[in-house]
């Protein structure tokens, strides 16, 4: 797994927030079984207890959950699941609007802009509905 941390977040917040869009991205399935700790921390090169911290954290969010002395999965909480797509979706529109109100665009003239571009990365043509 190569990934790149940013310095201005703590790295196991970076550690949740991949986890999450793994999860929002189906590369994590409802039950799968999750990378252990210390295999986490080799494939990241990250130290163990950053990822024991974050797991901790994921834990607590209801997005992993641990039986007994078994290996960590994904939840299977639709709610949780749901809520961590809806997390990334707002966060993303919140950075959008930002970035977008600086230069002063009607909202009408964004939003056709956004469907357009939108369609055309999806490969959907001119006038398809």
């Amino acid at each position: 797994m190569n990934v790149k941390f940013n310095t201005r977040d703590p790295v196991y917040v970076q550690v949740i927030r991949l986890f999450k869009e793994k999860i929002a991205r189906g590369y994590f399935e409802p039950g799968q079984e999750i990378p252990s700790r210390r295999e986490l921390a080799n494939q990241l090169k990250i130290n163990p207890n950053t990822v024991q911290r974050a797991y901790k954290e994921m834990g607590e969010q209801g997005l992993i959950f641990t039986e007994g002395n078994m290996p960590s999965r994904i939840t299977k909480d639709e709610v949780v699941l749901n809520r961590v797509r809806e997390e990334l979706i707002v966060e993303a529109v919140d950075n959008f609007i930002g970035s977008i109100k600086t230069i002063n665009v009607p909202l009408s003239e964004v939003l056709e802009l956004v469907k357009k571009k939108y369609d055309t990365e999806n490969g959907e043509g001119e006038g398809s509905e």
